[in-house]
């Protein structure tokens, strides 16, 4: 099956995308944004795989689904197009990030910027129907994000993971954390206590500075 994605990554997933699960899946996705609403636009749905090559990965935060909000979603998790008001969840992950490294919150939302730098953005499920959270859930997405998850830890080192809620704590359970930097915490929804205070950011740098590899500007 051809599947439009970034070749670093391509090379290594074809295996997966041969698969029936996969195979479905796409089937599915496919009448989905026929029939209904879904986001991102169906040219992003991959985009946090085109933003971040396999290569350049350094550090991986995993999300859940994608908004389902008009206009939200870019493919990337916890982003947001320009232009579109900053998620509570964000605007958490932003404060966090101007009391550990003194960085203010930037004027957008889109984390692109982030990503060109080799964080990977990783959503579980990669599409969603409008205004439906959780809709593509249980479709195949999470299967293939975990062989995603599961080829970062195998194939690469000193990545950084950073897992925020408890989905993401079992999604990542298959992380070796003896060859990677496992960073753990709760949610950054304003649902959640304890995301504040994680000093995630300072630590990714540290152990990146400590691998010889760039610090993340962020």
């Amino acid at each position: 099956m051809d599947v439009k994605i970034a070749e670093s990554w391509k090379v290594r997933l074809q295996a997966e995308f041969e698969k029936d699960y996969f195979v479905q899946l796409t089937d599915f996705v496919r009448q989905e944004y026929q029939a209904q609403t879904i986001y991102p636009p169906a040219n992003l749905i991959f985009n946090a795989f085109e933003k971040c090559s396999f290569e350049d990965t350094k550090v991986v935060i995993l999300g859940q689904d994608p908004y389902h909000g008009a206009g939200q979603a870019n493919g990337l998790c916890f982003s947001v197009a320009d232009g579109v008001r900053v998620p509570p969840s964000l605007v958490n992950i932003f404060k966090e990030i101007k009391a550990d490294v003194g960085k203010s919150a930037p004027k957008t939302g889109n984390l692109e910027r982030w990503a060109s730098q080799g964080v990977m953005l990783l959503n579980a499920t990669l599409t969603v129907r409008a205004g439906q959270a959780g809709s593509h859930q249980k479709k195949g997405w999470e299967t293939f994000t975990d062989a995603v998850v599961k080829l970062l830890n195998d194939e690469k080192q000193n990545l950084v993971f950073m897992l925020w809620g408890k989905y993401a704590h079992e999604k990542g359970a298959v992380i070796d954390d003896t060859k990677h930097l496992v960073l753990k915490c709760p949610h950054p929804s304003p649902m959640a206590t304890g995301f504040a205070g994680n000093k995630h950011f300072s630590q990714a740098n540290t152990y990146l500075q400590a691998n010889q590899l760039p610090e993340i500007q962020w």
